[in-house]
């Protein structure tokens, strides 16, 4: 039974391995940032789930099967929640996910709309530096 359990996990662990490095090609190999953060949360999530269920079947004891337990419930819940967190921060910002190419992005960072508004110094103010800055009295 033993050889048994060993060949279970050691699939498991395959297999979690697997999704998590299918998860790092993901983030390089998508188009844009919805599917990018889709292949980061689902894969990573179902790769430490099998390789923490690989560890499970490996566990001396209960107590220990219990905290790997933890481990993937507190994972599943924060990774999940930090990707939901960012898509909804990139919606808020009004970025249209048909247009939200990473590479697309960068080239128009740079153009008129979306450079900060500078502020001009104010020369006419007296005690003022000529970059704008007041000279205490």
């Amino acid at each position: 039974m033993s050889t048994a359990l060993d060949i279970v996990s050691l699939v498991l662990l395959f297999l979690g391995s697997f999704f998590c490095i299918t998860a790092g090609v993901g983030l390089i190999r998508m188009p844009d940032f919805f599917t990018r953060a889709h292949s980061a949360s689902i894969l990573d999530s179902m790769g430490a789930g099998l390789i923490l269920l690989g560890l499970a079947l490996q566990a001396p004891d209960y107590l220990v099967v219990i905290k790997l337990f933890f481990i993937f419930f507190f994972l599943l819940v924060t990774s999940l929640a930090a990707v939901h967190a960012l898509a909804q921060a990139v919606n808020l910002l009004g970025i249209d996910p048909n247009r939200a190419k990473i590479l697309q992005r960068l080239g128009k960072n740079q153009t008129e709309n979306n450079k900060p508004e500078t502020i001009e110094p104010n020369t006419t103010e007296p005690n003022t530096t000529e970059n704008g800055h007041r000279i205490p009295d």
